[in-house]
């Protein structure tokens, strides 16, 4: 005879979202087109309206967030000299996971002359949120890329933080089919006294990262011409043929405001969602 909890953890896995978005875009006659889209599960993607040459991208997860035990995967090809900024709906937010870790595997492959802008709303982790995040990344040598990704540890405004949980985020990019940049974060256990930590976060409940492709020492310089306007910490630098700027802030508002600065220093175009 099965016990009670083997019958509730049968039960919570056969509950578990999964969701998986695939697609391809080209570039016709100078205007970029969505080519063969796979959706599958809870996960999806729109395509609200062509905005000039390039094409824009909206990520919506009908399960209403991220819970432990959850899948899901995003695989999306930019073909030559084609444009596509993706984002998403709103924040995600990843809620307490009493067993295993939710899991999120992001491939983004970008052709020759082609750019990519991801620039999803902000990831909030509940306390006691278990994820672990994949991003595998390759770009042609002429290809360009600006990718930003925040996460908040709880919703400070709410006077919520997030004291014990899980987050693992691993990142892998290929530069012309070398790899270039790979990085592991790991915090567990007791993360909300680990970011109280001077060496740390020194309190702060919002990070968040910005990788540019190509970047340089040139364009170093004229994000940290804006440090004066910095709500939160900011460092930028450049290596390999990319730059990376890294942000840390006492709140997700602080962090936003920051990297939005940094993004205007890149010429980024903001989806029309980051402005509402």
């Amino acid at each position: 005879m099965r016990s009670d909890v083997s019958v509730t953890s049968g039960v919570f896995e056969a509950n578990r979202a999964r969701g998986a978005v695939r697609f391809d875009v080209h570039a016709r006659d100078g205007v970029t087109r969505r080519g063969v889209l796979h959706e599958s599960g809870s996960l999806r993607v729109r395509f609200p309206s062509p905005e000039g040459e390039g094409l824009s991208g909206v990520f919506v997860n009908t399960a209403g967030g991220v819970a432990g035990g959850d899948g899901f995967e995003i695989d999306i090809a930019v073909g030559e000299r084609s444009r596509l900024t993706l984002t998403t709906a709103a924040a995600e937010k990843v809620y307490r996971a009493p067993g295993a870790a939710a899991q999120l595997a992001i491939s983004l492959k970008i052709a020759a002359g082609a750019h990519l802008g991801w620039l999803p709303q902000e990831t909030i982790l509940f306390d006691r949120a278990r994820v672990h995040r994949r991003f595998d990344i390759e770009l042609d040598e002429t290809a360009s890329l600006v990718l930003c990704e925040i996460v908040v540890f709880g919703r400070t405004a709410m006077g919520e933080r997030m004291e014990q949980g899980e987050f693992v985020d691993r990142w892998r990019l290929r530069l012309g089919g070398k790899l270039v940049f790979a990085e592991t974060v790991r915090l567990d256990g007791n993360i909300g006294a680990k970011l109280r930590r001077p060496a740390v976060a020194k309190g702060g409940a919002a990070i968040g990262t910005a990788l540019i492709v190509p970047g340089d020492e040139a364009l170093v310089e004229r994000i940290r011409e804006a440090s004066d306007s910095f709500c939160g910490e900011v460092g930028i630098s450049s290596w390999n043929g990319f730059a990376m700027a890294r942000f840390c802030a006492q709140d997700a508002a602080r962090l936003r405001a920051d990297m939005m600065a940094v993004l205007a220093r890149t010429g980024a175009a903001l989806p029309r969602l980051w402005l509402n």
